[in-house]
């Protein structure tokens, strides 16, 4: 299927572009654009179905994707070891309405600059400018 990009935004945590497409191939995408820089989804959390089954409330359709390039978790870990409470990376897909979706992936320069550790720095770059080409690719 073509995606087109219709609108795309910057924040200082996360990178978004919003999409046309069918939500499940446009996760599709969204796995295979991370494949191409090295990641794989490790965890798939459907957050539309939990709070149905845990609130009992209707919610768009939205997952989060556990995102993770080994080499580079690897690297972050060894830099610091409870880096792992910011892993893996975070990619959302959620239904924007109207035959849209929106792709958001977490900014890790953004993220970890909190953590003060200097050797984190490149780790964060190399991952930021992955994930951007994740989003970029869509």
């Amino acid at each position: 299927m073509f995606f087109r990009k219709v609108k795309e935004t910057g924040m200082s945590y996360h990178f978004s572009k919003t999409v046309e497409g069918d939500f499940d191939e446009v996760i599709a995408r969204v796995t295979e654009a991370l494949k191409a820089e090295g990641f794989g989804v490790l965890t798939e959390i459907d957050v539309q179905a939990t709070l149905k089954k845990k609130l009992d409330v209707d919610f768009r359709r939205y997952r989060i994707l556990g995102a993770c390039n080994p080499v580079l978790a690897h690297k972050a870990l060894e830099a610091e070891d409870k880096i792992g409470t910011m892993l893996p990376c975070n990619v959302v897909v959620q239904d924007a309405g109207d035959g849209k979706v929106e792709v958001s992936a977490v900014d890790p320069v953004a993220s970890m600059a909190s953590v003060k550790n200097d050797k984190l720095g490149d780790v964060a770059g190399a991952v930021r400018g992955k994930l951007s080409a994740v989003i970029d690719a869509l």
